[in-house]
């Protein structure tokens, strides 16, 4: 069993900068950071895959980056020019094999 953990969330100004990190326990292949907020389903933001591959909701693209780090276990998000519809709980997701992880979530919260 592979355990997610995220961080870095926290309260921001609209146009300022957070960067979220997840760290694994084991390998993970592929990663994905989705968010959430209360009523809504969760939604992709990006993902990165083993290849270092990456894809952007329309929503983030140019203000958001995903990066990995192997020898770490990790992946990160890159959040700038943030804005108050961004605010969610944001999650990370592996893929290992046929495994799914989902780590526990971390609250971005950006204020206007």
């Amino acid at each position: 069993q592979v355990q997610l953990v995220e961080s870095g969330g926290g309260l921001v100004q609209a146009g300022g900068s957070l960067r979220l990190s997840c760290a694994a326990s084991g390998r993970i292949f592929s990663w994905g950071w989705y968010r959430q907020v209360p009523g809504k389903q969760r939604e992709l933001v990006a993902g990165i895959t083993s290849v270092g591959s990456t894809n952007y909701a329309d929503s983030v693209k140019g203000r958001f980056t995903i990066s990995r780090d192997n020898a770490k276990n990790s992946i990160y998000l890159q959040m700038n020019s943030l804005k108050p519809e961004d605010t969610a709980l944001y999650y990370c997701k592996g893929w290992s094999g046929s495994q799914i992880y989902w780590g526990q979530g971390t609250q971005v919260t950006v204020s206007s």
